[in-house]
């Protein structure tokens, strides 16, 4: 173990690492963003502007042969995860990878594969989990809150047509279900604690090889699941757990302060409503201070590659009825 921060490293300049990546390692406790690789002198100038000092390196291998860091984050494109999580673990970096961390379940295993080999840590930057409105619902469906649950639904939807947004070029992965899919899909698995039985359903609608809305539903031990996503739709997000005794709402399940504030909404068969809130908590931020106490405590990760690949095995299953 170690006081010393967490140095890490971003593999590109992805917006949506400059939006909220990069500013949640500045700003986490043990944490330090230490270097960006990027080709683009502008790019690493926005980076640099949050946090002087950083070192820019032009490529990814040279980041990768830097000593000075300790980890990589790696926002690149879905096509790239795998290959590119490997060679850092292979540099002897612990890697958090932007979701879905693989393109399919063999992958995943692969990756499993080699971080079982260099004994570092590697985790799919799935960041719902580090919040505390995700970790209090898993409490009330295990504490019997919602009585026996029954059913279980969510809806994740934005509109994108932009062909040449990345979530639109089947080439590099794109489609809704990637995109979002992992957290319509894998929510139900971690606040259960129960795996799918079989697909029930799956209605997906294409466009030039990416999918861009997808109704599905699975049978687990003890409820059914329905959800279902799309890159087509005006913004929604929300998830219902529904038992025999409370309908347990969660307004805004995955975009916590910038969908909308993150509230549970606990409504009985009286009528009566519980609202509980949860204002102003960056779950980026929890995520990479998460990470760093796995990497220096030996703390357990709230996220691993195995329960990635449980996710994963569902994307599979529906993907293959396209």
């Amino acid at each position: 173990m170690t006081d010393q921060p967490v140095r890490w490293g971003i593999l590109g300049a992805a917006r949506f690492a400059r939006q909220h990546m990069a500013p949640a390692i500045h700003a986490a406790e043990g944490a330090e963003l230490a270097a960006l690789a990027t080709s683009s002198a502008e790019k690493f100038a926005e980076f640099a502007a949050f946090a002087p000092g950083i070192t820019h390196h032009t490529s990814y291998d040279d980041l990768l042969g830097d000593p000075n860091i300790d980890a990589v984050y790696i926002p690149l494109p879905n096509h790239l995860h795998v290959d590119w999580a490997i060679k850092a673990l292979e540099a002897g970096k612990h890697v958090l990878c932007e979701k879905p961390v693989g393109m399919d379940v063999a992958q995943i295993d692969r990756l499993i594969a080699v971080r079982d080999q260099t004994g570092l840590l590697a985790a799919e930057a799935y960041m719902i989990v580090h919040h505390p409105q995700w970790q209090r619902a898993k409490e009330l469906v295990a504490d019997g809150t919602v009585g026996e649950l029954c059913h279980v639904n969510a809806a994740f939807t934005f509109r994108n047509l932009d062909q040449g947004n990345i979530r639109n070029q089947a080439e590099k992965g794109g489609g809704g279900l990637r995109d979002i899919g992992v957290y319509t899909l894998g929510f139900a698995r971690w606040a259960t604690g129960q795996e799918p039985e079989r697909l029930s359903h799956a209605r997906v609608q294409m466009e030039h090889g990416v999918d861009v809305f997808a109704d599905v539903g699975f049978d687990f031990p003890g409820f059914t699941y329905q959800g279902f996503t799309s890159i087509r739709m005006a913004n929604r997000q929300e998830v219902h757990f529904h038992g025999t005794e409370a309908l347990l709402t969660l307004t805004c399940p995955f975009n916590a302060n910038v969908f909308d504030q993150a509230e549970l909404h606990i409504k009985r068969p009286d009528g009566s409503t519980t609202v509980e809130r949860f204002a102003g908590v960056n779950q980026y931020v929890l995520q990479v201070q998460n990470f760093g106490r796995t990497i220096r405590q030996g703390a357990p990760y709230p996220w691993t590659l195995e329960q990635a690949r449980g996710t994963q095995a569902m994307l599979d299953q529906i993907l293959a009825t396209v």
